[in-house]
């Protein structure tokens, strides 16, 4: 079948991540509102004078036309810059290591199947443009998403119910394995007993309360990172490798 007869579509998509290919070609993986998670060919993209420019850089938000294509690579066509977020993104160290660690997380929740997943399609589009036009510390930004990307994907932290038996209230300890806050009657061996800001301060991130979430301490953050960390790859089965890139106390 030739390029003639393949299928065209459009899909507005954000760019999670770029691979070279070839001399001059690029894989291109991206998160679409229409097809959700998929792969596509951007020909001649690393070449200088490429037409595509900066609008497929990782962290944008463009509106593609695409050829389907066959074993699930499509080629791009066209791309129209919405949100080219990339370059400011990029020009920050914490705040391009907090994107990576998005784009990882967004691979991670949403499968390669083509199904759309409009929820953390618009979370990811928000969390690149939040780190790209405002002023809230990069690595807050990053835990909200992932404490919000669990939400939507069903296995968030319990926050405020013991993750096992469903007794309402702020629990102090917090065990991974058994899924968030636990009381002290469901309390299991090897749990830890974070300090009460820090758990507040996971309410508040997922919550989107950016006013109490900004206000926290760089000890409460840091302890709230490391439990939404451990809980996100303990429950996805797999690290977060752009995570140790990331520095904390930003």
């Amino acid at each position: 079948m030739g390029v003639s007869t393949r299928k065209l579509f459009r899909d507005d998509a954000v760019v999670l991540r770029t691979f070279k290919l070839g001399e001059a070609d690029a894989i291109v993986s991206l998160l679409g509102r229409q097809r959700g998670r998929y792969r596509a060919m951007a020909k001649g993209l690393r070449r200088t004078s490429s037409k595509f420019g900066a609008r497929l850089a990782p962290f944008s938000h463009v509106d593609l036309q695409l050829i389907e294509g066959r074993a699930e690579l499509h080629t791009v066509t066209q791309a129209v810059g919405l949100h080219l977020s990339g370059g400011a993104i990029a020009a920050d160290w914490p705040t391009y290591t907090a994107a990576c660690v998005i784009a990882e997380a967004a691979e991670r929740l949403v499968p390669e199947d083509h199904q759309p997943d409009l929820d953390v399609f618009q979370l990811t589009l928000g969390a690149f443009r939040a780190l790209a036009e405002t002023d809230l510390p990069a690595v807050l930004v990053m835990d909200s998403y992932l404490l919000r990307g669990m939400k939507s994907a069903g296995w968030a932290p319990s926050l405020n119910e013991c993750a096992t038996c469903g007794k309402d209230g702020e629990h102090r300890a917090f065990a991974v394995a058994a899924g968030g806050a636990v009381c002290s009657d469901c309390r299991p061996g090897g749990a830890t007993v974070p300090k009460p800001a820090s758990l507040e301060l996971m309410r508040a991130l997922e919550a989107g309360d950016w006013a109490n979430a900004t206000a926290a301490d760089p000890r409460q953050r840091s302890e709230a990172a490391g439990l939404i960390a451990a809980h996100f790859q303990w429950h996805s089965e797999r690290p977060l490798k752009t995570l140790k890139y990331v520095p904390h106390q930003s």
